[in-house]
């Protein structure tokens, strides 16, 4: 091993850190950290993930170039990310793709020269992604918006953190790389408070708890979560609730995540035995009918059996909800700028509040 030479991991040679990209056809520098769920990652693979318009080749070929830094140190692309190290990327300045502007109409809760905060409908992808290219909050924030926050890639702009497809609420939006990284840090460190609403099946035991588990990516199902033994893969995923209100086989229940992993809720419902109404990958079952909820006051406490016309000719067998009974309510951080706490809500949804007032109906 040569002394002064920089190596990775491996004692391999990895060339001068100081090498300059000035004149390639890279980007100004983005800073990014290593959250616990990429411990474990390669660089490759976390970029791909993070910047979704390049392709993993054109990344490797940006690592190769020493246009990606971890810790101050070019690396190879198999290097292992650990939680906190520091990236620092020049990405290409072609991407394989641009996002296209979309005239998507949005819900905006407010907004200042920093950030934008929106009530995502439910059925709205936040960014592209496999078979999502179109219709997402990505797009139409590149319409409505002149500025917005590059850090998270051309494919995310703006987007400091996600919700689920169907899962309809407060989101916030950066306009600048700096704002994006202090609202970053503020996620990372746990120190944003988040508060959703939920209806899920049959009746809570208890009027508040918490759940803590570990979880990871379902190996017979990819495109879901699971609870696991810690190790490998698995993160640590904690869940407060709390009992709004109990109907004849459902509850209303306040969810306030202090973690903040993927599908958390959904999973976490599930495996207290009380999962998510019109939640079909986790619950069993797409939608909620009026039809159902008379079949529960009749003692049919099954959330898996189909819906059970036979309960009478005059009970109205329409929807009420056909997506997961999700809603984030409340958003609660400190502005990036003033330092000032902010707290942001969201109303309940049609849907949502159309199950609720089904439910006080049915109570009588």
């Amino acid at each position: 091993m040569t002394a002064g030479t920089p190596h990775d991991d491996d004692g391999q040679p990895l060339g001068d850190p100081q090498q300059s990209v000035v004149g390639s056809p890279f980007s100004e520098p983005l800073e990014l950290t290593v959250e616990a769920r990429a411990h474990g990652w390669r660089i490759d693979h976390h970029l791909s993930r993070l910047f979704s318009n390049f392709s993993r080749a054109l990344l490797q070929k940006a690592i190769a170039k020493q246009a990606v830094l971890v810790n101050g140190l070019p690396v190879k692309a198999s290097r292992r990310l650990r939680v906190n190290d520091r990236i620092t990327v020049r990405l290409p300045k072609d991407p394989d793709s641009r996002l296209p502007p979309e005239d998507i109409p949005l819900d905006i809760i407010d907004e200042d020269d920093a950030i934008v905060v929106i009530n995502k409908p439910a059925g709205m992808v936040v960014h592209p992604g496999r078979g999502n290219y179109r219709g997402t909050l990505a797009g139409a924030l590149q319409f409505h918006f002149d500025r917005l926050s590059e850090a998270a890639g051309r494919f995310r702009p703006g987007i400091v953190h996600r919700l689920d497809r169907d899962t309809s609420g407060v989101i916030v939006i950066a306009k600048d790389n700096q704002v994006h990284n202090r609202l970053s840090d503020q996620f990372q460190r746990r120190e944003v408070k988040k508060e959703y609403r939920a209806i899920v099946w049959d009746s809570v035991e208890f009027d508040s708890d918490y759940i803590e588990t570990y979880v990871r990516v379902d190996r017979r199902h990819r495109e879901k979560m699971c609870v696991c033994q810690p190790g490998g893969n698995a993160r640590q995923a904690v869940t407060f609730y709390e009992v709004i209100e109990r109907f004849k086989g459902l509850t209303y229940v306040r969810l306030l995540p202090e973690t903040g992993r993927t599908h958390q809720l959904r999973v976490h419902m599930q495996h207290i035995g009380h999962p998510i109404v019109a939640d079909r990958p986790y619950g069993g079952r797409a939608k909620l009918r009026r039809s159902d909820l008379a079949a529960r006051r009749a003692g049919d406490v099954s959330p898996l059996l189909p819906p059970a016309a036979e309960i009478g000719a005059c009970v109205t067998n329409n929807v009420l909800i056909s997506r997961q009974a999700l809603h984030a309510f409340r958003l609660e951080f400190r502005h990036p700028q003033s330092g000032q706490s902010r707290t942001f809500e969201a109303p309940l949804p049609l849907d949502f509040q159309r199950t609720l007032d089904a439910l006080h109906q049915t109570r009588h």
